[in-house]
């Protein structure tokens, strides 16, 4: 506790460094997740996909992302258990980001795509199994979690492998493109709509009272039920358009781009994509730091809870741009090119796949990585399109998955030693 009190600025100052080094690890690794296949399947230039999500992840991380959260990232630890030790907890948190930051850097500079929270579960479970030992850790939920995020990368598959298998059925193999097109595009159209209003009510904006106060004007209905009614008009709305547009577009040339009708559609759920994982993923790395700030400002009161004030999301949002920017293209090229060579109907049947996932799991409360799910979708459109896949950029995300909650534990377990010796407690 005297630590705590005599060191505050320097824990606070160290605290908030840490916390941007973990948002600049998430931007540089994660931003695959949105951008990849829209700059594999060249429906974006690299440039052109960097600026759009970094649009759309800041305004994700800083205006939706959540004003109260957890102290321990997912309950994986009891902060009950460290009550009477707040400094041996201010300085595991602190591990924690640095070693969750680390990985993603090592991972981002291999070019291999890996889940921020599996990440920041590691290092949060490691310091934990090192100082209290391996009771303190709640295994029921990890290994809850690591089972749900292994089986997402294969429904993800067989449900983009389907989705593509249906466009190229229905549409790019039609005996008249055009018409087929004009009849069936509008329909994906639709499906994009409601993916990309589900996608932002249910997930993007859940940290805020958006979608309670939408529920309470309409009439109190359940929130659930009021997303799904809203996404439905937003997507009956898209068709409507869609086949307008489109019979416009056919009227005036008998050669339409059919590929690139696919293109326009991916990019849309490209955006809504990076502003969900903003507001989402941003907690990865602002959460541990609020539970560290929040402490040291209750005088080694640890809640439950901490309230992140609106200077730490800019920390957050700002930390996750410039490591998207910098380094962000290594792990595009990765999910974009280095799994299987993408067109924009196999582009947006990956990413259509990969939001359908998202939107029922995080309406059924299953957690589940975006990464996997859309690395999942990407090797599904390979299989399933009998193009080349090239496993051996498979077998290596394979193998940093499995390493990354074992990574992460012992780099925070290395971290904790070395801040714990350099501050002598």
């Amino acid at each position: 506790m005297e630590f705590i009190i005599e060191n505050f600025y320097l824990i606070l100052a160290a605290s908030i460094i840490f916390g941007f080094f973990m948002a600049y690890g998430i931007g540089a690794n994660d931003v695959a997740n949105a951008m990849g296949t829209s700059v594999g399947s060249k429906a974006l230039t690299l440039t052109q996909a960097l600026v759009v999500a970094a649009i759309f992840e800041f305004l994700g991380a800083y205006l939706a992302g959540a004003s109260v959260t957890a102290t321990i990232r997912e309950n994986i630890v009891d902060p009950a258990l460290y009550q009477d030790e707040p400094t041996v907890f201010v300085v595991g948190m602190m591990s924690s980001l640095l070693a969750a930051g680390a990985w993603l850097l090592i991972s981002t500079t291999f070019g291999l795509p890996v889940s921020t929270t599996h990440t920041i579960i590691g290092a949060i479970a490691g310091f934990s199994i090192f100082y209290i030992g391996w009771a303190s850790v709640s295994w029921g939920y990890i290994v809850g979690v690591t089972f749900s995020w292994l089986i997402t990368p294969v429904i993800a598959a067989l449900l983009s492998g389907l989705l593509y298998f249906s466009a190229k059925r229905f549409v790019l193999n039609a005996k008249d493109p055009i018409q087929a097109g004009r009849q069936y595009i509008p329909i994906y159209a639709g499906m994009v709509g409601f993916s990309i209003a589900a996608i932002t009510l249910n997930k993007g904006l859940k940290n805020t009272d958006i979608p309670t106060l939408i529920t309470t004007s309409i009439g109190g209905y359940d929130l659930i039920v009021t997303i799904f009614g809203l996404a439905f008009a937003v997507a009956l709305i898209c068709y409507v358009i869609s086949r307008i547009l489109l019979s416009h577009y056919v009227s005036k040339s008998d050669n339409p781009n059919i590929e690139g009708k696919f293109a326009v559609l991916m990019i849309f759920t490209a955006c809504s994509i990076a502003f969900a994982h903003g507001s989402n993923d941003v907690a990865n790395a602002v959460g541990p730091m609020a539970a560290v700030i929040s402490t040291i400002e209750n005088l080694g009161e640890i809640d439950d809870v901490a309230t992140i004030p609106e200077w730490i999301l800019l920390t957050g949002a700002i930390g996750i741009v410039i490591g998207m920017l910098t380094l962000g293209y290594k792990v595009i090229r990765t999910v974009g090119e280095n799994i299987t060579k993408l067109k924009p109907s196999k582009g947006f049947a990956a990413e259509m796949s990969t939001a359908i996932v998202v939107v029922i799991g995080s309406v059924s409360g299953v957690p589940l990585s975006t990464t996997h799910t859309l690395v999942g979708a990407v090797v599904g459109i390979g299989i399933f399109s009998s193009s080349k896949v090239n496993y051996n950029s498979i077998a290596q995300i394979g193998v940093s998955w499995l390493i990354t909650i074992p990574g992460g534990a012992i780099l925070s377990i290395m971290f904790f030693v070395a801040l714990s010796n350099m501050f002598g407690i």
